[in-house]
């Protein structure tokens, strides 16, 4: 999903208005809540206001102190990064190297719902745990060394080619991101998730009825994709590459605003997800153009 692991906290939401730097190191944080005077009257036994710290009186507060833990640093998000991907692609190459061909689509099958859910219930979840975030890894290893097993058996040298793709997509994202300074404003998280949760449903009403033996045309693997399944190979890659810029802008302003350390493993988890989607698609697709 675009990105549901990084859309709840409120750590990694952009604020509706900077901190403005205050007298004696102390700093503002926009208007008080609904129903609370501007500033604050004195309670009983309190110095009037030209007696108060001038902070005080014009209502700015201390600047927030970092958690005992630490704050979220980019250096934590890459190290947890580098844990999720490689344990992810370890898992999927032993399973790629030892699986036999007959347990293929059964594991895709189990591991793809599995994945989903387990996803959506880490998601929801107000602090992820690092042992949710292994058993992502395991499961989701198990689904795309298997998954890779059976692209490379019907299209040799496939797979190379589908995680340098992969990769490079990934790097160009992260290079027009910062260098174009893109900005991901509220109407576009909106669009990317709403059309994420469509093409997710779609993709799980396809799996449920492909079950039964139903071929609807909107995913397909090989040459004798239609144009329906071209156009919504397009469309999902597209949707994956916003969300990595999604992913980008969360972890950046959770970063400025001092997210505490532990939300690094929810950034990391975030990114997996998203570079695993991109992955399939990006295997997909090269499909089409292999006899």
């Amino acid at each position: 999903m675009a990105n549901p692991v990084l859309s709840r906290p409120e750590a990694f939401q952009r604020p509706d208005q900077y901190a403005q730097p205050g007298p004696q190191g102390y700093q503002q944080y926009g208007q008080p809540p609904y129903g609370q005077a501007p500033y604050a009257q004195p309670q009983y036994g309190q110095a009037p206001y030209a007696q108060q710290p001038y902070a005080q009186q014009y209502g700015y507060q201390p600047a927030p102190v970092p958690s005992a833990g630490g704050v979220m640093t980019i250096e934590d998000v890459i190290t947890k990064s580098g844990i999720t991907m490689g344990g992810l692609f370890l898992v999927a190459a032993a399973v790629f190297m030892v699986m036999p061909l007959s347990l293929l689509m059964p594991t895709i099958i189990v591991t793809a719902i599995v994945g989903f859910i387990t996803v959506l219930l880490v998601s929801m979840r107000r602090t992820v745990s690092p042992v949710a975030v292994v058993a992502y890894t395991v499961i989701e290893g198990l689904f795309i060394g298997a998954l890779s097993k059976m692209f490379e058996y019907l299209f040799p040298g496939i797979v190379v080619q589908a995680i340098l793709g992969t990769f490079v997509a990934a790097g160009v994202t992260l290079a027009a991101y910062k260098y174009f300074r893109i900005r991901v404003t509220n109407k576009f998280r909106r669009i990317v998730t709403i059309a994420t949760m469509g093409i997710a449903a779609m993709y799980l009403v396809n799996l449920v009825v492909s079950l039964f033996g139903v071929s609807t045309g909107l995913v397909a693997v090989g040459p004798s994709a239609g144009p329906l399944s071209w156009i919504v190979s397009a469309v999902a890659v597209v949707l994956a590459v916003a969300s990595l810029i999604m992913d980008f802008d969360y972890i950046e302003q959770g970063i400025r605003n001092g997210a505490p350390a532990s939300e690094s493993w929810r950034a990391a988890f975030g990114l997996t997800v998203t570079m695993v989607w991109l992955y399939t698609e990006i295997l997909r697709i090269l499909s089409y153009f292999r006899e």
